[in-house]
């Protein structure tokens, strides 16, 4: 049975959507699955660039048809961020006519994160739900999430983590003891306001990545390294506690971005783990019993529990947790996660 994946590129032929997106890709392809090409040749405003953008689209997506066998099995990436006008028209039409089965890698759920949620997402969400034959989601609570939208539970794969493709060799790497955390991410305040309060918790703080507010320099706690590519960043974290952590406070995530940690796996908990630290994480996080039952570091309330938490803590339990994230991390900059479920989408997609 053939195997394909929709590709989506920019220009230059990078793939279009986040390191996440780009790590299944390449996971994919090295479990066999044939990148079939839909660009976007660029991302400029305008009737003009918009038509050609459609006209492209359109062109792609029929030459996707022509190429993809019939009874093939063919990945999508989930949501679709871009109204392309015949993308489901021929996704339909490849199920239809070709009879190929779809394996649904789910990002996210714009309805679940709530602040883009619109009409388009409605629909391209109910849309993947009427074609897809299995579905890769998250974690447990976006499984029963599944569930209740109607998806019968011998169809959903429980992804656990997304990896974090990594080949640099790092087993020389030092891992410092530091009772500190970081954030590596947009640092923007006004959209994650948390990280304008961070220097209320009493603990030093390290920041890497955009849109730093310099004001923060002020706290002595305070110390911002700079902003690093996703290839690049694991090779800078190297000591304390990565904070996986969202929303408008410390006490607690609140706010759209910070309650979608119920259901979501964010994508700074793979980059922490593969880089070698452990973390802390809010304890309502989907992901918290992931961190809790591999033993890979804090699960907390609100971020002002960290001063006692550090002040009883000494190497010995740090480098613990230490040991346990080193045999989650070679899995992540491995893709073992992914290739799991995908392996076993395969197999309900062919009984």
């Amino acid at each position: 049975m053939k195997k394909y994946q929709i590709f989506e590129t920019l220009d230059g032929g990078y793939h279009a959507g986040t390191k996440a997106n780009g790590d299944i890709s390449v996971i994919a392809e090295k479990l066999g699955y044939e990148k079939v090409i839909v660009r976007q040749i660029s991302q400029k405003e305008g009737v003009l660039a918009k038509a050609q953008r459609q006209i492209t689209w359109r062109k792609d997506f029929q030459a996707a048809y022509n190429k993809i066998e019939n009874n093939s099995i063919v990945l999508l990436q989930h949501p679709f961020h871009h109204n392309q006008l015949t993308r489901d028209k021929i996704l339909q039409k490849l199920k239809s006519e070709k009879h190929v089965k779809y394996i649904c890698v789910v990002h996210d759920v714009e309805k679940l994160r709530a602040f883009r949620y619109n009409e388009y997402y409605k629909n391209e969400f109910q849309f993947m739900l009427d074609i897809g034959d299995a579905f890769i989601v998250h974690n447990e609570k976006m499984l029963a999430y599944f569930e209740e939208v109607g998806v019968p539970r011998e169809k959903l794969i429980n992804l656990h983590i997304f990896d974090y493709l990594d080949d640099h060799d790092n087993k020389d790497k030092q891992i410092s003891f530091e009772k500190s955390i970081t954030v590596a991410g947009n640092l923007d305040t006004t959209k994650c306001g948390y990280i304008g309060e961070l220097g209320e918790i009493g603990v030093k703080v390290n920041l890497f990545g955009p849109n730093f507010n310099e004001e923060m320099s002020n706290n002595d706690l305070i110390t911002y390294y700079g902003s690093f590519p996703p290839n690049d960043i694991p090779n800078h974290l190297n000591k304390g506690f990565g904070l996986v952590w969202d929303g408008t406070s410390i006490d607690g995530c609140q706010g759209e971005s910070g309650q979608y940690l119920k259901y979501n796996n964010p994508h700074k908990l793979s980059l922490y783990l593969s880089s070698g630290i452990p973390v802390v994480i809010w304890k309502d996080a989907a992901e918290a019993k992931f961190v809790e039952e591999n033993h890979l570091g804090i699960v907390v309330d609100s971020l002002k529990e960290l001063k006692s938490i550090f002040d009883e803590m000494d190497e010995k339990q740090y480098y613990k947790l230490c040991e346990n994230v080193a045999n989650i991390s070679q899995k992540l900059k491995e893709g073992c996660y992914a290739k799991s479920a995908i392996e076993k989408a395969e197999d309900i997609v062919n009984c």
